[in-house]
């Protein structure tokens, strides 16, 4: 297989003078923007093993080192858990680190990741988001990034390419808060993020150093200067406390992760809200709820049934660790109903719902008024979800807000062959 060309070589020819504030413009797919987010990052130690759809993102960053254009330590492991294992003792002696892969090849390296977590290391990570086998598949699914949701890891999932590279470098800067120091993994759809080319902006590297301090892990460092025990086998009457030093630190997650994005939007003039993507909100009587690149199909389809006189809006949920529990609030209070699609399943869950579907259950709850949550799963194995799809979804979302035939305790299959 040939090595995908240089980035450099692609950039697209404009002005260096139209460019803001020394950013460059290029045609890049989703996984390369995540390399241009590593390069810039300035990471010290980056391990491979390659699965689809997130092997394209070392491709990119070994064509980088090849070139000359990036200097770090390019480690091909022999599996996906060896992998996790290397950056996980790497960023345990202070160096800036980054892996990822897919589907089963996540869940391989399961046991290193439960750890990272706990040991409170901030490695960013992609999540080429891909079926899970057996049957085995390509296509995306969002079920191999959500089985780290309660582990500690922060997760995030992106929609374009633009907002992969900068959620990466956003990422950084929040996982290696010594308020935080927690893993986070950026989820990209395979195929349609991971493989999708599309315009970004780059930024130049003095925009980022300035964004984007250097990893100090204070005197948490493993060094033999500095003896102190990491992963140890605790004792069961300290447990308690150690697990209580994680959650603190994923509340506090929450705080750091809007600081940096009020920086991000200064200094890049980009960035949005922190959490969640509004789309025609201001007066909508039901919303669609999703995440990941579903944006494109379901915007298309808010478009057309806006014109046809239906108000209906769409928010996507950028991150689901933590949890945007108060803006989900916020945006959905004053709509009669909502139509979650998930990408994913919960077998056995309450409903039956997919799993983003129960988590805005929960969090809509404490509302005095609350709406209607009518779940979807669709678009499973990297199945295409159309703006038809989308607005018999609506459609169903508007009978549910008038009392309709609709079952907001069940869960829709969208397009299944009977």
């Amino acid at each position: 297989m040939n090595p995908p060309k240089s980035a450099t070589a692609k950039k697209v020819d404009i002005q260096a003078a139209s460019a803001p504030r020394g950013e460059s413009e290029e045609l890049i797919s989703g996984s390369e923007a995540i390399s241009h987010a590593v390069k810039l990052a300035d990471v010290d130690v980056i391990t491979a093993y390659p699965i689809r759809p997130y092997d394209t993102v070392m491709q990119y960053v070994s064509q980088m080192i090849a070139d000359g254009e990036f200097d770090c330590e390019y480690i091909v492991a022999e599996s996906e858990h060896s992998q996790f294992e290397i950056v996980k003792h790497a960023s345990a002696v202070g160096a800036r680190v980054f892996c990822g892969s897919s589907g089963v090849g996540w869940l391989y390296a399961f046991e290193a990741l439960a750890v990272t977590a706990g040991l409170r290391l901030p490695m960013v990570a992609m999540v080429g988001n891909r079926a899970l086998d057996d049957p085995g598949a390509f296509g995306v699914e969002h079920n191999d990034a959500l089985s780290v949701r309660d582990l500690g890891w922060m997760l995030a999932w992106v929609a374009t390419a633009q907002e992969a590279l900068d959620t990466a470098l956003i990422a950084y800067r929040v996982a290696e808060d010594s308020r935080v120091f927690l893993p986070c993994a950026i989820s990209c759809d395979g195929a349609f993020l991971t493989h999708s080319q599309s315009i970004v902006k780059v930024p130049s590297q003095q925009m980022v150093d300035n964004f984007l301090p250097p990893y100090d892990r204070g005197d948490k460092q493993l060094h033999p200067d500095n003896p102190i025990t990491i992963a140890p086998q605790a004792n069961e009457d300290w447990v308690m406390e150690i697990r209580r030093q994680s959650d603190m630190a994923a509340r506090r997650a929450r705080e750091v992760i809007i600081e940096a994005y009020d920086d991000f939007n200064g200094q890049f003039g980009r960035g949005g809200e922190p959490f969640i993507e509004r789309y025609m909100m201001e007066d909508a009587e039901v919303a669609l709820v999703g995440m990941g690149t579903l944006a494109m199909p379901v915007k298309v389809a808010v478009r057309k049934m806006r014109e046809e006189g239906k108000k209906v809006g769409f928010v996507r949920v950028r991150w689901f660790r933590p949890f945007p529990s108060i803006e989900l609030q916020e945006a959905l209070s004053g709509v009669h109903a909502v139509g979650v699609i998930d990408r994913d399943y919960g077998f056995g869950s309450s409903f039956h719902s997919g799993v983003l579907a129960n988590e805005l259950r929960s969090a809509l709850y404490p509302l005095a008024t609350r709406p209607k949550v009518v779940s979807f799963i669709a678009g499973l194995g990297g199945r295409e979800v159309s703006t038809d799809n989308v607005i018999d979804i609506t459609n169903s979302v508007f009978a549910a807000a008038n009392g309709g035939d609709i079952d907001d305790q069940d869960t829709y299959w969208i397009g299944v062959r009977e």
